[in-house]
């Protein structure tokens, strides 16, 4: 069993590795493949998603900080990892989790993410040999002696029918919000473009809904988005989805808004089709608190001005780059890990 210093090393190594401007034609290539594999996986996503793991898990000082919070495991299981395929190596951090805790990984990537998360761990071994016999892809995890599975409500059934006798975490469907007061500046209404729009909108940490004050005016919040416009009018599953949901609403003569590649229509559910942006009102904010408090279930972030006081908020276009603290469900994914002993 490596060290946790070996291990620690070797993580570090793998995010050098993804910043050496020598590797850029290797990466371009990973994500090159990826886009070949999944359309939704645009090499320009791809890219994004490996730079935000390099920069934020796989960076020295966080890392070490990171595991140091954490007690060490000397009894190594084999933890079985269902991950989900939604945006770009979504599943890197549970894997990253298991094998840096000292655990075995039985990994089942999702259909949709095979190459960004083969090549990342394949580099991984190639860094540290001592993780080839901790790494095993596998279609069926019945070997495992623990759990962690990420997937929609329906799946969330599933798992706990089959994984629901040994220690688990089950994801189901989340979403994040952002809450604008009004005030905000050209800067963060850019940013937060970037939390509704990165990724086609299919994270759980992209902003379905926006909480807004009543008789808020979203023409400046549109004027910024344009400078992206080519991005999602050319990108043709995406564009499919923005012509199917207005014909949806033309028909329906459902009040919305259009600038061309966005609709923002006022609707209850937080989560919102592909290609459109739901809204909320509120008259004031503590109520609007209470109300989000009670969704916690549903909410991956919010996404706010930290002088509003919402717990835990995050800053305008810092939804899609989560630090190594920042667990899916706000479940402590390491602390599972350690008291699997």
């Amino acid at each position: 069993m490596l060290s946790r210093a070996q291990r620690v090393q070797a993580f570090i190594q793998l995010g050098d590795f993804i910043n050496n401007a020598e590797n850029e034609e290797i990466i371009y290539e990973w994500a090159a493949l990826a886009n070949s594999r999944n359309n939704w996986f645009t090499t320009v996503n791809v890219l994004k998603s490996l730079r935000a793991i390099a920069s934020q898990f796989l960076n020295a000082k966080n890392l070490e900080a990171w595991v140091g919070s954490y007690p060490e495991i000397h009894n190594a299981k084999k933890v079985g990892v269902v991950m989900a395929g939604n945006i770009p190596a979504v599943g890197f951090h549970d894997a990253m989790s298991v094998l840096i805790s000292g655990h075995n990984l039985l990994a089942k990537p999702s259909s949709e993410d095979t190459v960004p998360i083969s090549a990342l761990l394949n580099e991984l071994t190639e860094i540290e040999p001592g993780f080839k016999t901790a790494i095993q892809f596998a279609d069926r995890l019945n070997e495992a002696d623990a759990y962690i599975a990420t997937g929609s409500d329906n799946t969330a059934r599933y798992f706990h029918y089959y994984f629901g006798k040994k220690p688990n975490i089950i994801r189901k469907n989340r979403t994040s919000v952002a809450v604008l007061t009004g005030d905000e500046t050209h800067a963060e209404l850019e940013a937060l473009g970037r939390d509704v729009l990165q990724y086609f909108g299919l994270g759980c940490r992209n902003v379905s809904k926006l909480f807004v004050p009543a008789g808020y005016d979203f023409t400046k919040f549109y004027d910024l988005l344009q400078y992206v416009e080519n991005d999602y009018l050319h990108h043709h599953k995406y564009f499919n989805n923005y012509e199917y949901n207005r014909s949806v609403f033309l028909v329906n003569r459902e009040p919305h808004l259009d600038n061309g590649f966005l609709m923002i229509r006022e609707n209850e559910a937080l989560v919102s089709p592909i290609s459109v942006l739901h809204t909320g009102t509120y008259q004031h904010i503590d109520e609007l608190k209470t109300e989000l408090s009670g969704l916690r279930e549903k909410i991956q972030c919010i996404v706010a001005r930290p002088d509003t006081g919402f717990e835990n908020s995050v800053d305008f276009g810092g939804s899609q780059t989560p630090g190594l603290f920042d667990y899916a469900d706000n479940v402590d994914t390491m602390q599972f890990l350690a008291e699997l002993e």
